[in-house]
C-alpha cells in the first residue's frame, strides 16, 4: 500500500494536481478479453466486491471484448478520464514505457507457476509500476498474466530452421517482434478475434499463444505442432486512470487497491494451473505433435535479443536474479 500511495504523490506531482473529493459513481473498466476469460471473470468479481465494500457508492461496469476499443484506444481514454480502469496487457504498456519490456525477457521463467510467483514478489516489477503515473498517466495496482507463450504451428516444426520465413501472429509490441525477427520469422501483428481464421486460411503459419487459449479457442484444431517452450511471460497489469485516482479519497484508494490486487492474485493463481490442466489435454489430441523444448532450441537468439534490450530495459539483470532465486 505504501507503494500505491507513493504512486499517488508521483502522479500529483507529474500533472500538478492534488487529490480532490469528487467521487466517481459508475466507473468504466475496459478489457480485450471475452466474457468467459479469467481476466473478465475477475474484473466482474472485483466490480461486485467494490460495490459491496463501498455500500453502493462506487460501481464498475466492465466492458469486455474490446467494446471500448483496442488497448491503445482504452489507454488513451484512461489518460483523458473517459475510461476509469483496465486489466491491460503489459505489451501495450511497453509501447509507452519500453523499460516494461524487461518482463518479456526470453526464458526469464521456466513455467507459469514461477511466473506467477515472480509477478507477485519481484521488487523490480513493483518498481516498474511506480513509474506509470508520470510516464503513462495511470496508477498501477498489480500484475496478472495470460500464461507463458508457446508456438502453435499449422505446419510441422522439427527445429528452429523450420520457423524461418514463417508468418507468426504476435501481439504488436517491440520485444516479441525483435525476438521473432532474430529467429528469422515474419512477425505478423493481429488482434485476437482474427487469429483463428488467419491460421485456418494460411494468412499466418503459426501463432504465439498460451496453452489455455490454445485449448479454449480451439487453435489446436488447426495445428500440426505445438512447440511448448515457455519462451516468454505474457503479463497483464491492473491500472486506474490517474484522473479517476485523483478523485478518490485515501480510504477509497485503499479499498480499490486492495480489492483489485485480490482479484489480480486470483488470475495469477489460476494461471498456475494451466500446465497441469491444459498440457495433458493437448497431448491427447490425435494428429497433434507436442514438442517440449528448452532455450537451446532457439540457439543464440536470447543473446542477440539481449544486445537490443539490455540498454533499453535496465531491469533485466535484476529480474533474472529474482527469478533464479525463486
Amino acid at each position: 500500500m505504501k507503494r500505491i500511495l507513493q504512486a499517488t504523490v508521483t502522479f500529483a506531482a507529474a500533472v500538478g494536481m492534488v487529490a480532490g473529493t469528487a467521487q466517481a459513481k459508475d466507473m468504466k473498466m475496459g478489457l480485450i478479453t471475452p466474457p468467459p476469460h479469467i481476466w473478465t471473470k475477475e474484473a466482474n468479481a472485483f466490480a461486485a466486491d467494490l460495490k459491496a465494500a463501498s455500500g453502493g457508492k462506487h460501481t464498475v461496469t466492465v466492458y469486455p471484448s474490446r467494446q471500448l476499443g483496442n488497448e491503445a484506444e482504452v489507454l488513451q481514454q484512461m489518460q483523458s478520464g473517459a475510461v476509469d480502469m483496465a486489466f491491460m496487457t503489459v505489451a501495450e504498456i511497453s509501447n509507452r514505457a519500453p523499460e516494461f519490456s524487461a518482463l518479456f525477457t526470453p526464458f526469464l521463467v521456466k513455467d507459469n507457476a514461477q511466473a506467477a510467483k515472480l509477478l507477485k514478489t519481484s521488487p523490480t516489477a513493483m518498481a516498474l509500476l511506480d513509474t506509470l503515473p508520470s510516464q503513462v498517466g495511470v496508477v498501477g495496482i498489480g500484475y496478472g498474466m495470460a500464461g507463458v507463450r508457446q508456438i502453435v504451428s499449422a505446419k510441422p516444426i522439427q527445429s528452429i530452421a523450420d520457423l524461418k520465413g514463417r508468418k507468426i501472429r504476435v501481439t504488436p509490441f517491440a520485444a516479441t517482434k525483435d525476438f521473432n525477427t532474430i529467429l528469422g520469422t515474419a512477425p505478423t501483428p493481429m488482434p485476437l478475434p482474427d487469429v483463428y481464421d488467419a491460421l485456418s486460411n494460411g494468412q499466418v503459419d503459426a501463432i504465439e499463444m498460451d496453452l489455455e487459449l490454445t485449448i479454449k479457442l480451439k487453435y489446436w484444431e488447426l495445428a500440426k505442432t505445438v512447440v511448448v517452450s515457455n519462451q516468454m511471460m505474457f503479463p497483464m497489469v491492473g491500472i486506474v486512470s490517474g484522473r479517476t485516482w485523483k478523485g478518490l479519497d485515501s480510504a477509497d484508494r485503499k479499498m480499490v487497491s486492495e480489492l483489485m490486487k485480490k482479484h489480480l492474485d486470483v488470475v495469477l493463481d489460476a494461471t498456475e494451473e494451466v500446465e497441469r490442466t491444459f498440457l495433458p489435454m493437448l497431448k491427447e489430441k490425435e494428429g497433434l505433435e507436442v514438442r517440449e523444448v528448452g532455450p537451446e532450441f532457439y540457439g543464440d537468439a536470447v543473446a542477440e535479443w539481449d544486445k537490443i534490450w539490455l540498454p533499453k530495459a535496465p531491469g533485466i539483470p535484476a529480474l533474472r536474479a529474482e527469478a533464479a532465486a525463486l
